[in-house]
């Protein structure tokens, strides 16, 4: 027995020898002595370095036949449920964890095999598709608000599971297979509710994931389905209750809410990135906002209390109070030009919009003309071009609503008969404020150029105007104003205003009054042969004429720019 443990050494050597000699048989061209000893540190194992990624199971072609097993499973429980077997809410239940089992498969594929994760994927999303329209649609298993409880699961645990890069094309397939499904039932079961809903939750997952710089996977397609759901409910719940009768009946409120539940999800996400993580808005984002507001509004006044007209203009003189704080104070402070362009366009529009909605129609052009010299002064002050782009925009909006220029068209071809309404005056009034206010250099971009051109071309025709009525309504005290009459008056006047204009644009070294002097030299011209000559009284034609040379011959003189001090 003492022995025993030196035989056993001799005979695990014996063995050992016996080994190398049986694979140097089995490897005739490599001789004994040149394979190398493989040392138990020289094995590969996971902790080593990254292993290439491949096909899970033998390649491609295992991967789409497992794929093509799943769908044959998705068959046969079809056929269970058609055979009356098992109870159907058993087997749509079972289908339903088949489904997701596909799904978590799909996901915990090793990292970097896209090929598999996307197949199975797609095996999961074309057996839960097809599994939840028949049981919802044919057999009448499961109720609208079951099925959109199955998609809504489906896809938060596929967001849940697909956090990594990799599995991005797990998530854009379940995304993409969960909102055509759930627009598809939103359309066939006439219950559009339960479906919007899971739109909108799928809407906030891509958000929320884009907000922790996660990919959202079809964050557009989601986007598109949840607007056209949306429409699809406001335009469906427009039309009287007798003309779908189909449809269920739904409370008001719960019409309003997805457009603002929708609205308030993007907001949010813009206000996230634009002003906490300082990031540049997409165009993406500002036309997704801009029509889920519109929808908003629209099913607002559709759907809300008899004053939610006014309602809603308050909120949106309040929403534009608002953003205009936050583009003038920290937006603008981020140097995004985009960011303050969008902002300051949706501040503009709000204005508009909650004008027109809650003030009366008579009062626009006080509002508007007020609103204009507000945001003239403001952006002049605070050197803010947006505020002066602003305040000609509201100063052209109130000139459109007092009837501004029809009145300029009436005196300039008609006899102004009656006396200028008080919007046409305040307007006039506005524009000659708006206009002295702002300063006026040579060196300042051709945008603010452009906007203090407008701004003296909208005071100088309301002024012309009032006064060719005032002359006219001088004249008529003497004698009654004729074609010859009314045609001198305007020549007198065009002609002042020529002298003036040359005058102010070199006194106040203002360019824009200058070119406006020129343009109104060729009206003269254009004037005396379309008007004067064409009335034929010889001495108030002379008299124009004389008036026109005078003119022409002053403005070198009055026009010369003076060196300054």
């Amino acid at each position: 027995m003492e022995d025993l443990p030196e035989s056993l050494s001799r005979l695990i050597v014996r063995l050992d020898e016996l080994e190398q000699r049986v694979t140097a048989l089995e490897r005739p061209f490599s001789p004994l002595s040149s394979a190398p000893a493989v040392e138990p540190s020289a094995v590969p194992t996971a902790a080593s370095g990254p292993a290439k990624p491949t096909a899970e199971g033998g390649g491609a072609f295992a991967v789409v036949g497992r794929a093509l097993l799943g769908i044959a499973g998705a068959y046969l429980l079809r056929a269970v449920a058609e055979s009356d077997l098992v109870p159907k809410p058993i087997v749509a239940s079972v289908a339903i964890a088949y489904a997701f089992t596909w799904l978590v498969w799909g996901a915990r594929t090793r990292a970097g095999s896209w090929f598999p994760s996307s197949v199975y994927s797609c095996t999961s999303s074309l057996i839960l598709a097809p599994m939840l329209w028949e049981l919802t649609m044919r057999f009448k298993v499961m109720s609208a608000w079951t099925a959109a409880c199955s998609i809504a699961v489906f896809a938060g645990v596929a967001f849940v599971l697909a956090r990594k890069p990799a599995q991005v094309p797990v998530l854009r397939i379940t995304n993409i297979a969960a909102g055509s499904l759930s627009l598809a039932l939103a359309i066939a079961t006439h219950v559009t509710l339960p479906f919007i809903g899971v739109l909108l939750l799928m809407v906030a997952f891509s958000e929320f994931a884009l907000s922790r710089e996660r990919a959202s996977g079809a964050r557009l397609f989601v986007a598109f389905a949840a607007d056209l759901a949306v429409w699809t409910l406001i335009f469906i719940y427009s039309f009287p209750q007798s003309t779908r009768q189909d449809y269920p009946s739904i409370a008001p409120h719960w019409l309003i809410l997805p457009g603002f539940a929708l609205f308030l999800i993007f907001a949010a996400s813009i206000s996230i990135k634009s002003i906490l993580r300082r990031n540049k808005i997409t165009a993406f984002e500002t036309l997704q906002t801009t029509i889920a507001f519109v929808m908003t509004a629209y099913s607002f006044l559709l759907f809300g209390p008899p004053a939610g007209r006014v309602i809603l203009g308050v909120l949106c003189l309040a929403l534009s109070v608002v953003v205009y704080i936050a583009v003038f104070k920290p937006i603008e402070c981020m140097r995004e030009p985009f960011n303050a362009t969008v902002f300051s366009s949706w501040t503009a529009a709000l204005f508009l919009a909650g004008n027109w909605l809650c003030i009366p129609v008579s009062w626009t052009p006080a509002s508007m003309g007020l609103a204009a010299v507000a945001a003239t002064v403001a952006g002049s002050r605070m050197h803010r071009l947006a505020l002066e782009f602003h305040g000609t925009l509201y100063l052209l909006t109130a000139g459109v609503a007092s009837g501004f220029l029809g009145y300029i068209l009436r005196v300039a071809t008609e006899m102004p008969n009656e006396a200028p309404s008080w919007g046409i005056d305040l307007v006039s009034g506005c524009a000659v404020v708006c206009y002295v206010t702002v300063s006026s250099n040579r060196g300042d971009p051709w945008q603010q150029k452009t906007l203090h051109l407008v701004s003296a071309c909208v005071a100088i025709c309301g002024a012309t105007a009032l006064m060719v009525q005032g002359f006219t309504t001088l004249t008529s005290l003497i004698v009654h104003p004729a074609a010859h009459h009314l045609a001198f008056i305007r020549t007198l006047t065009l002609c002042a205003v020529a002298l003036a204009l040359a005058f102010g644009g070199a006194h106040w070294r203002r360019l824009e009054l200058t070119r406006l002097g020129f343009a109104v030299l060729v009206l003269l011209a254009v004037k005396l042969v379309a008007e004067d000559l064409r009335h034929g009284h010889l001495g108030y034609t002379a008299a124009s004429i004389c008036l026109v040379a005078f003119t022409l011959i002053a403005i070198p003189r009055v026009g010369h720019t003076r060196p300054a001090t």
